[in-house]
């Protein structure tokens, strides 16, 4: 087809003119009837949904629900407004924009190469002769699809919008499950929803926190600070295990050629591990030494502490440290993975329609601050807004934020405790000398009666005599284990804090009930500065849950009944986590290239006896065929079996017997003996 043949779009753009940029009618789908079409499209998926809400839900629940009425009108436009404007208008313009290419690349082709008078079959032989070297397409390709790319991402984000609203729909609530869907489920850190503080009946509070590890990273993140030295080591690591992994695919391969077990996941691990010292040691002072086969230790020596700057009075271009440190700042090893997940968030948030007022990048730190108003005063801010964090976090890190975690909640548990012995003391001191007031009165004033009615007959020690283990406010706590040690998790010290405050509010209930003195003030004030601070600290991430990796750190607040930062952020963070996650990845699963069930050669079906396979020739490589055909035109078919007793030649035996029979009853006539070729007894 030359390029007259194409159809030329007019350089403009209009909703409805065919082929214009942005037109719903395109001169490619030669004048379909394409709101016809929309429409029978809409009206299927809607009673699919319908149908399914109805057949899920009770009896009395769907006598109560408008089904036909308002729901399926909801459903219809939603989805006629996304898919239709979405997917109709990018589709027609995807279409001109194609076609314009094709007809733009013929006329430069035939231009270029083909003269105006050859005819199409010196065209078409040229075409075959000259390989892609001369009429490569591959531009035209790339255009495709990267068109086509862009489309699917539209499609999907609708589609992400639509499941989460559907679900909405049917659960008339929200949860975890409307944020992080279930393949990336095991990276929440923590996921909490509570009441807002100022408006408890109208906002809820979000906090997400997700932690994608190292091993799980796409692009790998390090600190600014790391040496050029640790990063070199970096890269040849994992060139050594790239290469070991080569060895283990070789290694399975022969094994199956040769008729050999798999190996198991133990002794695929086994193997490995012998084979490091193929190509690295321990000696790191010996330059012949099998870890600087690739680089060599004098060039290593050359890296020990050159960090991500020199001093520039020490700088010189042409020292062999920094053309390495210039070769590694080329290929943004140090920088790319912590920019390229900056990007993503930023970029998902901008195109997801999250728009955000305040940024902060500390990217020496490998920080990053988003928040939706620049503004930190809660009580000012709309109910709609967003925060995140996103921070890097190393080993060293993590031990440092874990040994202030230590610290602040040994504060808090001091504290408490103050305030519950001066009101302890208060509440003493308080009591009137000849009156029982609570329980350890009467016990005190009994305790005689007790000592000389009871104890003196049975010989038991007394009350007071018991060591007194339990405190009335919490459990017993078991005993530490070193894993316990290593990864507190602070459950029950923050439950006995949580514990003391009720009491304690309780305490002064009772004690003043409606006098407010100057000391019921001061303890009470106290008490709420202590209850607000531990909330706040009870909210945070608990830095012995975290592992070496990226962690996201997200504050949602949103209205209860609408919802439209939950909805936005729930796309936002699964669009982050598939373009920066490799995702979690079970080495069982993903260890086998091939496997020998696949190649086996008792799977292939044969009718040849065992006996006479070592007899019959290599070449007769059609007798299986040929022996499946003859024994259907048998006289007794292997079937038959089943029915008629076995004989000395007969029954199961003949299913390995290949010679055909002499006679030739039934031959062709399968049918006479009934559909399932069964002879009748």
């Amino acid at each position: 087809m030359g390029s007259i043949d194409l159809p030329k779009s007019p350089n403009v753009f209009h909703p409805e003119k065919p082929s214009a940029v942005g037109s719903r009618n395109s001169l490619a789908q030669e004048y379909r009837d394409q709101q016809a079409e929309v429409n029978q499209l809409l009206e299927e998926e809607t009673n699919k949904i319908i149908h399914h809400i109805a057949s899920k839900l009770p009896k009395d629940v769907l006598e109560r629900l408008d089904i036909m009425g308002g729901l399926k009108e909801k459903l219809y436009n939603y989805m006629n407004q996304n898919y239709q404007n979405m997917f109709n208008r990018y589709m027609v313009t995807t279409e001109d924009e194609m076609v314009k290419k094709v007809r733009n690349f013929v006329d430069k082709e035939e231009t270029k190469v083909l003269a105006r008078y050859t005819p199409k079959e010196i065209a078409n032989l040229l075409d075959e002769v000259g390989g892609a070297d001369k009429f490569n397409t591959g531009e035209i390709e790339k255009s495709m699809i990267n068109m086509y790319g862009h489309l699917q991402g539209h499609i999907q984000r609708g589609v992400n919008d639509l499941e989460n609203l559907t679900n909405s729909i049917l659960r008339q609530k929200t949860d975890t499950g409307a944020f992080i869907r279930g393949e990336n489920a095991y990276s929440i850190v923590k996921c909490a929803f509570k009441d807002n503080l100022y408006k408890s009946k109208t906002v809820t509070d979000v906090k997400l926190s997700v932690n994608i590890l190292d091993a799980e990273l796409i692009s790998p993140i390090y600190h600014y600070q790391v040496t050029v030295e640790y990063l070199i080591k970096e890269l040849l690591s994992k060139h050594i295990i790239e290469n070991i992994d080569k060895e283990i695919e070789k290694l399975k391969d022969q094994r199956i050629d040769q008729g050999l077990e798999e190996l198991t996941d133990s002794e695929i691990i086994f193997t490995k591990m012998t084979k490091i010292e193929k190509f690295t040691d321990d000696n790191s002072e010996d330059s012949k030494s099998k870890r600087y086969d690739l680089i060599s230790k004098t060039v290593m020596d050359r890296l020990v502490g050159l960090r991500a700057e020199i001093d520039p009075s020490e700088y010189d271009q042409l020292n062999i440290r920094e053309n390495l440190k210039k070769i590694i700042d080329i290929e943004n090893i140090r920088t790319r993975g912590f920019n390229t997940a900056v990007n993503s968030i930023t970029s998902i948030l901008d195109t997801s329609k999250m728009g955000y007022q305040y940024i902060e990048n500390f990217k020496n730190a490998r920080e990053l601050i988003i928040r939706e108003y620049e503004d930190t005063d809660a009580a000012q801010l709309p109910d709609e807004r967003y925060a995140v964090k996103m921070r890097y976090y190393d080993p060293a890190q993590l031990i440092e934020e874990r040994k202030a975690y230590d610290v602040q909640m040994k504060s808090f548990e001091n504290e408490v405790a103050h305030l519950w012995d001066v009101l302890e003391v208060i509440y003493e001191g308080g009591k009137p000398a000849f009156k029982v007031t609570d329980f350890k009165d009467l016990a005190k004033k009994q305790r005689n009666r007790i000592r000389k009615d009871i104890k003196a007959k049975t010989g038991e020690p007394m009350y007071e005599d018991i060591a007194k283990v339990w405190d009335e406010i919490a459990f017993i706590k078991t005993g530490e284990t070193e894993v316990e040690r290593m990864n507190r998790t602070y459950i029950y010290e923050k439950n006995k804090v949580h514990q003391k405050i009720i009491l304690m509010r309780d305490k002064m209930k009772a004690m003043y009930d409606y006098r407010y003195p100057v000391e019921r003030r001061v303890m009470e004030d106290r008490l709420a500065v202590l209850e607000r601070e531990f909330n706040k600290f009870d909210y945070m991430i608990n830095p012995y849950h975290i592992q070496p990796g990226l962690l996201l750190d997200v504050d949602i607040t949103s209205l209860k009944r609408k919802k439209v930062t939950l909805n936005g952020m729930a796309n936002v963070l699964n669009e982050f986590l598939h373009g920066v996650s490799k995702g979690f990845q079970d080495a069982a699963f993903a260890s086998f290239s091939r496997r020998r069930s696949t190649v086996r050669e008792d799977i292939a079906q044969s009718f040849a006896a065992d006996a006479n396979a070592e007899n019959a020739p290599a070449s007769n490589t059609a007798a299986p065929a040929q022996a499946y055909l003859d024994m259907l035109n048998t006289e007794e078919p292997a079937s038959s079996t089943a029915l008629v007793p076995a004989k000395s030649g007969r029954g199961r035996g003949r299913v390995a017997d290949a010679k055909p029979k002499k006679s030739g009853r039934g031959r062709g006539r399968s049918g006479s003996r009934g559909r399932s070729g069964i002879r009748q007894i």
